[in-house]
């Protein structure tokens, strides 16, 4: 499989008419020019955008039976929106969609993420 090239930024100089909902894009693409250039180097990272369809969990007997035609069941319907995760956090939530012979995913919602609490103990009196 292939990395796929992240989509090239817009044009700050062009003379193009914006498409609907892309002014938004050109009002971040001119903020993230007044950036510092060690922080715009640090938006070319790449890392891994994983769609989760859905997950099982199966015993090794059972993984160790699969195979070209093996049909894997899960409780989950077809219609169910999908998880969107980049890296190990989950950070939104969409339906499928076709874009010409392959698919993709119309985020409808971000997801925030976890709050932590962590207990605050006090510290010991000194004797």
């Amino acid at each position: 499989m292939e990395p796929h090239s992240p989509p090239p930024s817009p044009s700050l100089g062009s003379t193009s008419p914006l498409r609907a909902g892309q002014g938004e894009d050109f009002e971040l693409a001119q903020r993230l020019t007044q950036l510092p250039p060690y922080a715009r180097s640090l938006l070319k990272i790449q890392v891994p955008v994983v769609a989760t369809l859905a997950m099982t969990r199966q015993p090794v007997s059972r993984v160790l039976e699969l195979a070209p035609g093996t049909i894997l069941h899960f409780n989950r319907p077809c219609d169910e929106p999908l998880s969107l995760q980049i890296g190990s956090c989950e950070v939104a939530v969409g339906e499928t969609v076709k874009v010409g012979e392959k698919f993709g995913l119309r985020i409808s919602s971000m997801v925030l993420p976890k709050e932590r609490f962590e207990s605050v103990q006090p510290k010991p009196a000194k004797s």
